[in-house]
């Protein structure tokens, strides 16, 4: 028997509020002349991409990377009509979800894309472009063969810092507490870090899918943010990366 897809977005009549583990995804279903059309599905061979002709306005510009089924994404844009938003991940089938989603509330400010952290910021972004990056549960790859794949490595640090405006901001949370560790210990040497103890103080509780599961499961999450530092030079800057250690941890 072919297990039911629990992603997926069901069908719900305009006026209605969907369900996820009884938790409300964000934002009424509107009737269909009203949907929008959230979806890149081709990207341009070279970039950057200049992101207010995509969306026809020149706005500040939010990033989900890993966004999942669109929980934070769909939140911000309902809370935030002003900021556009961007939301990726590497899995096609998650993406078409949370597209349909977005869809059906009409946020027009939003697109989503199928690619990874790296190729978008790396080959699509221009510097100092962005100015939020969100990254929920990152994945940490328990086994050690592939601690390689881990994305938020001192290189990938390095790439954030390039790609966020001056003042621009990462917020970031998992369930895992070896990587939490390792986020911390790195975070703090290349921005400007804050532990978040608790609850996110301001925007949505639950950010992601995976968040209200950990939590069911009576798991701690652990939360940060921090913020592009305008002091370094290039050469400080690139001396600090390479005294950074890679995310070689053990996940239990």
């Amino acid at each position: 028997m072919k297990r039911p897809d629990r992603t997926a977005a069901p069908t719900l009549l305009p006026g209605q509020t969907e369900y996820e583990f009884g938790v409300p995804i964000p934002g009424l279903i509107l009737p269909a002349e009203s949907w929008a059309k959230t979806a890149i599905r081709r990207l341009p061979e070279t970039g950057p991409i200049d992101w207010s002709t995509v969306f026809g306005r020149s706005a500040h510009l939010c990033l989900d990377i890993g966004c999942g089924n669109g929980r934070f994404t769909l939140a911000s844009a309902v809370e935030r009509p002003e900021w556009n938003h961007v939301a990726i991940d590497s899995l096609p089938a998650v993406i078409r979800y949370a597209t349909r989603r977005a869809n059906q509330r009409g946020l027009s400010h939003t697109r989503f894309i199928a690619i990874d952290g790296w190729r978008l910021l790396h080959d699509y972004s221009s510097d100092q472009s962005w100015d939020e990056i969100h990254i929920y549960h990152p994945q940490p790859y328990a086994d050690p063969r592939k601690a390689s794949l881990r994305m938020l490595n001192p290189e990938f640090l390095l790439l954030m810092h390039q790609k966020l405006r001056d003042g621009g901001k990462i917020f970031v949370q998992t369930d895992r507490k070896a990587y939490w560790d390792y986020i911390q210990s790195t975070m703090s040497k290349v921005f400007d870090w804050q532990r978040v103890d608790g609850h996110w103080i301001d925007g949505p509780q639950f950010r992601s899918r995976r968040e209200i599961l950990a939590m069911k499961q009576g798991l701690t999450i652990f939360r940060g943010a921090a913020q592009r530092r305008c002091d370094w030079n290039d050469e400080e800057l690139a001396t600090c990366i390479a005294e950074l250690p890679q995310p070689r941890f053990k996940v239990h």
